[in-house]
C-alpha cells in the first residue's frame, strides 16, 4: 500500500493544507496537486459523485502524490468498504456525536486485529502483486479516521470521543455547528468561536491534532497562533466561484471611465 505522506507530515508539525472537493473530476485533484495542496478531501456527503469517478480521483491524487482522504456520508459498512477498496487513504466522517461512531468506523476501516474489514485483493493491494499479509498491516497503519464535531452535542461529548483508538486529526464543522447553536452561518458568532476553543482544548488534552476550516486570512493566522497546523482551505467550487468572479471583476474595473 502507498505511505500516507499526510500521516507523515503530520508527525513532524509542519503545516499542511487540504481542500474539499465537491467538482466529480479528476482535473480538479490535478490542479490542487500542482498548486502544491497536501490532502484533498472529496465530498460525498454534499454531492452525487459516484464510486467510479471517486475512484478516478484517487488515482489523479496518487499521480499527484498527494493523500486522498473521502467525507463519506454516514458511518456505513458497503460505503466505508468501497471507497478504501477504490484506494482512499482515510475516511472524514460527518457529524461525530459519539465515541460509539469512531468505533464502529474502526471496525469496518482496519482489519484483524484492530478491525474486521473484508479481505480483498485490488487496488489498495495492487491486486495481490505482493503479499496481502504484509498489505494488511501496512494498511492498518496508514489509514486515517478523522472525525467532523460539528455540533453543540458533539463538542459536550468530544473528549469521549477524541479519546477514541484510531482518530488521526479531529475537523470542525463551524457551519453545521452554528445551526446547532441557533445562529446559522454565522460561525464567527462569539458562542460558536467559544464552542471552537473548547474543541480545540479538548483535542489538545486528548493529544489528538485539530484541523481548521480557514474562512479568512485573520482566522486562519489566529488558530495557527493557537498552534493549529492543519488547515482545509474550503471547498473548490467556492473557491473557484469567487476567484472566477473577481477575476471578471478586474476586467470590469478596468474598464471604468470608457464610453
Amino acid at each position: 500500500m502507498r505511505k500516507n505522506k499526510l500521516k507523515q507530515k503530520l508527525g513532524s508539525g509542519v503545516p499542511v493544507f487540504g481542500m474539499f472537493v465537491s467538482i466529480p473530476h479528476p482535473t480538479m485533484i490535478e490542479l490542487l496537486g500542482h498548486a502544491e495542496y497536501d490532502f484533498v478531501i472529496i465530498d460525498l456527503e454534499h454531492t452525487t459523485t459516484s464510486l467510479e469517478t471517486v475512484e478516478n480521483m484517487i488515482r489523479a491524487a496518487e499521480l499527484m502524490d498527494i493523500t486522498p482522504l473521502v467525507r463519506i456520508s454516514r458511518v456505513e459498512r458497503s460505503e466505508i468498504l468501497k471507497v478504501l477498496d477504490s484506494g482512499a487513504q482515510g475516511i472524514v466522517i460527518p457529524h461525530v456525536e459519539s465515541r460509539a461512531q469512531i468505533e464502529e468506523a474502526a471496525r469496518y476501516v482496519y482489519y484483524h486485529p484492530l478491525g474486521h474489514r473484508s479481505l480483498n485483493s485490488g487496488r489498495p493491494g495492487e491486486y495481490a502483486k505482493h503479499s496481502l499479509k504484509h498489505y494488511i498491516a501496512e494498511a492498518n497503519e496508514e489509514l486515517l479516521i478523522v472525525p467532523m464535531i460539528e455540533s453543540a452535542e458533539g463538542v459536550r461529548r468530544s473528549e469521549s470521543i477524541l479519546s477514541a483508538p484510531h482518530v488521526a486529526f479531529v475537523l470542525e464543522g463551524a457551519a453545521d455547528l452554528s445551526q446547532s447553536l441557533s445562529v446559522p452561518w454565522d460561525t464567527g458568532h462569539p458562542v460558536v468561536q467559544e464552542h471552537l476553543e473548547l474543541l480545540l482544548e479538548t483535542s489538545q488534552r486528548c493529544g489528538v491534532p485539530y484541523a481548521s476550516v480557514s474562512r479568512s486570512r485573520t482566522g486562519h493566522r489566529e488558530w495557527a497562533a493557537r498552534g493549529v497546523r492543519i488547515f482545509v482551505l474550503g471547498d473548490d467550487r467556492n473557491t473557484a466561484f469567487r476567484a472566477y468572479r473577481q477575476h471578471r471583476n478586474d476586467y470590469l474595473s478596468a474598464m471604468e471611465g470608457i464610453r
